[in-house]
Formats: structure tokens, sequence, C-alpha cells
């Protein structure tokens, strides 16, 4: 069954909960960079999360360099935000907080 796509109204309230993301300007997505102290710190993050996304079935897209990661979200099987979205982006600012 596919995912259904966020209504705006959605979108505004959950980012709300999510401190730091942004919704992307050029597509129905959200995006935050996390910064590290150095290259390993920014690299065990990028594991405990992959660890999460697996289990939930719903990859993000990321970009690592050096100490910052940059991560974006969206949901394709829907055409742009989901509640999936949310969902992980809640998933990893717990695991930012560890």
């Amino acid at each position: 069954m596919k995912p259904r796509p966020a209504s705006k109204k959605e979108i505004a309230a959950r980012l709300a909960a999510l401190p730091d993301w942004k919704q992307t300007r050029r597509r129905s997505a959200i995006f935050k960079r996390f910064t590290w102290q150095d290259f390993s710190e920014a690299w065990g993050f990028m594991s405990r999360v992959a660890l999460v996304a697996e289990r939930m079935k719903h990859h993000p897209e990321w970009v690592n360099v050096w100490n910052k990661v940059d991560i974006t979200l969206s949901t394709h099987d829907a055409g742009g935000l989901s509640e999936r979205d949310f969902k992980l982006a809640a998933e990893i600012e717990q695991i930012a907080k560890r």
C-alpha cells in the first residue's frame, strides 16, 4: 500500500516538533545538517541512523563531509513527504542526543 502524502497543515505541525529541520524549496522533502566533533563521530552517527532506517525500511538521502552529515527525507512512493519521514526524523533526533 502506497504511503499517503502529508498535507501542508500536517507538514507544518510535524516540523514544529522537529528542531532545526526545514522543508526544502525545490521539492517536498525535509532537511537538517548535523555537525560533530570529527569524522569518526559523524560516521558513528550515520551507522546508528542506518540501523534504524533499515529496520523502518525507509532510507535517508545523505551526504557526509568530514564532521558534517546532511540528511534529506522524502517518501518517493508518496511523491513527497509522508508520516514515514517525520517518524524517521524523530528517531534521528533521538540518536543525535545520545
